[in-house]
């Protein structure tokens, strides 16, 4: 523990001479001066301490950086985007003025789904849930007077993740910007889609090949880009347990880790740039633990099951969203205490970046002033609290590292039966890409993985029903004077003037260099080339999602989820 001490005080003190550590007032409201970490005192012998450590080592349990968030502060990164790129263009430059760090941006279904706006499957959805996204325009018109080399960008998608990706790309280019600079997150997680959100095109094996196309093409020509953003929100919001949560997502991350093994690409470059998305639900100390129990168990197994040894590989990096399914339509202004309580656990568990969930997001997509509560709730902890002071400042806790701890030993559990459905589905041992990749393809074959989940929502919802547990407004206080709010609308108007503007640029663009660009995509996707090039040329040549998923469609097929009861 001592020279564990010593690390820690070397690697502070090497961030302090690099100028790596804030310029800012490190003491409490009251003027103590307070240490940038705690833990044992000098000569303290404490059992099993090399699994808490200290901050910015293996196992990175208390945080990756020696100076926590003195080095720099979590990211504020607000999730927006609604009606049409141009009206959410406005909203980015809204949360920029205000102090956001990063842009996320939210599409609509349509767009979740691949398909272009004038579909008639996205007849009374376009720009409802997001914004629309029909070609590379609608990115030129979306990130508008915002230069895409100066603020790092993540896009919340994952079906159609591939050719959203090219056609920012592309807006970049126009920019007149760098490529190999942009940084930013893109979500592609399609392991989470068949296991709980349903927003998927193909079979699974044509999206792994898709996510290996992107993930060799990053590693190669944007290397601060992240190509993915391994989501365990989307499980936790289906119903998960935060145990589930963290196990089904890290098992995730270990399959698009030997995807990119199986690819032959060095994990020491593209580990790093595998980043995660969490869920901070309501309780608060249980999910300071998730968020610890998952640094820890992501740089074990990089380390001693796919050989990373670099600390930069064996870190797990990860956004936070506050959880949507605990807000209540029923009193709604309570739900501004809720997002406070799940931001500050998630900020306690070492967050890297953060949205803060707007009270009106349980009845539509945020108004500007919901918005403007939500992102000030992050600036209130993050100005006021002094939670930025000292790195994991929970850490030696009893009740923290039980919890730590007991998290952590479920997760394994459940590895564990992930591995017998990886024996059951290839006996040989000879997985084609992995193990944990075999055993997550069988258990969304058979339905585990939703099976699970659902087993879990329904215990929680009897539990809520039969009132053992508590929901302020629903099942207990329920007296209010609350008054109706006034909330975002979006206009049918944005669906028509969508269509007209992308009626009109297909009538503008060469119909021959599209039809040329998506033939070429197709020649490509027959043999085992590499598809972000030609993909790219049909999102320079203005081709639409919608017709370069469809050619894809016709080439794969689609995916239907088998009947289960």
């Amino acid at each position: 523990m001592d020279a564990g001490r010593e690390r820690w005080q070397q690697r502070y003190a090497d961030a302090e001479a690099k100028g790596r550590v804030r310029d800012a007032d490190f003491t409490t409201l009251s003027g103590v001066e307070v240490e940038p970490v705690y833990g044992p005192r000098p000569g303290e012998n404490v059992e099993g301490f090399e699994r808490i450590g200290w901050p910015g080592e293996f196992p990175f349990t208390r945080g990756l950086h020696a100076t926590g968030y003195r080095g720099k502060n979590w990211t504020i990164r607000q999730f927006a985007g609604f009606g049409n790129a141009e009206q959410t263009n406005e909203r980015y430059k809204m949360i920029l003025a205000r102090g956001g760090g990063g842009l996320s941006v939210a599409f609509d279904m349509p767009t979740l789904m691949g398909r272009d706006s004038d579909d008639s499957r996205a007849l009374g959805e376009v720009g409802h849930c997001g914004v629309a996204i029909d070609s590379a325009a609608d990115m030129d018109v979306l990130f508008r007077d915002i230069p895409l080399e100066q603020v790092t960008t993540s896009m919340t998608i994952s079906g159609p993740a591939v050719p959203i990706f090219v056609m920012y790309l592309v807006a970049a280019e126009r920019q007149g910007a760098d490529p190999s600079k942009l940084n930013g997150t893109l979500q592609t997680d399609i392991f989470k889609e068949y296991i709980a959100q349903k927003e998927w095109l193909f079979e699974p094996e044509p999206h792994l090949r898709l996510i290996g196309d992107l993930m060799e093409h990053c590693a190669h020509n944007i290397p601060a880009y992240k190509p993915l953003s391994v989501s365990g929100y989307h499980i936790r919001e289906a119903g998960a347990t935060a145990a589930q949560e963290l196990a089904f997502t890290l098992a995730d991350g270990f399959g698009y880790v030997e995807l990119g093994l199986s690819r032959g690409l060095d994990i020491e470059k593209f580990a790093p740039g595998l980043s995660f998305f969490f869920d901070a639900h309501v309780d608060f100390f249980e999910e300071i633990a998730k968020f610890r129990a998952a640094r820890r168990i992501w740089a074990r197994w990089l380390r001693d099951v796919y050989g990373a040894k670099t600390d930069k590989a064996q870190s797990l990096r990860f956004h936070t969203q506050t959880a949507g399914v605990s807000l209540t339509a029923q009193q709604p202004d309570n739900n501004i205490t809720r997002t406070a309580v799940e931001a500050l656990a998630a900020v306690l568990g070492g967050t890297n970046s953060l949205h803060t969930n707007a009270l009106d997001e349980v009845l539509a997509l945020p108004s500007e002033k919901a918005a403007q509560i939500a992102l000030r709730t992050q600036q209130v902890i993050m100005e006021e609290t002094g939670v930025s002071n000292v790195a994991d400042p929970l850490g030696g806790s009893w009740y923290v590292e039980a919890l730590t701890d007991k998290i952590e030993a479920e997760a394994e559990r459940i590895f564990d039966r992930i591995k017998d459905m990886a024996k059951a589905a290839v006996p040989s041992g000879n997985h084609p890409i992995g193990e944990m990749t075999s055993g997550i393809l069988r258990g969304i074959e058979d339905g585990w993985f939703t099976g699970e989940t659902a087993d879990s929502a329904f215990a929680y919802q009897q539990a809520l029903e039969k009132g053992d547990k508590k929901m302020v407004g629903v099942n207990v206080h329920t007296e209010s004077i609350s008054e109706d709010l006034e909330i975002l609308r979006v206009s049918h108007e944005v669906e028509r003037e969508q269509n007209r503007v992308l009626g009109k640029r297909r009538a503008e663009r060469d119909q021959a260099e599209v039809d040329r660009a998506l033939a070429e995509m197709v020649r490509v996707a027959r043999g085992d080339g590499n598809l972000i090039e030609p993909m790219l040329a049909a999102a320079r040549a203005e081709a639409t999602l919608g017709e370069i998923c469809n050619v894809l469609r016709e080439e794969w097929g689609v995916y239907t989820e088998p009947a289960r009861f």
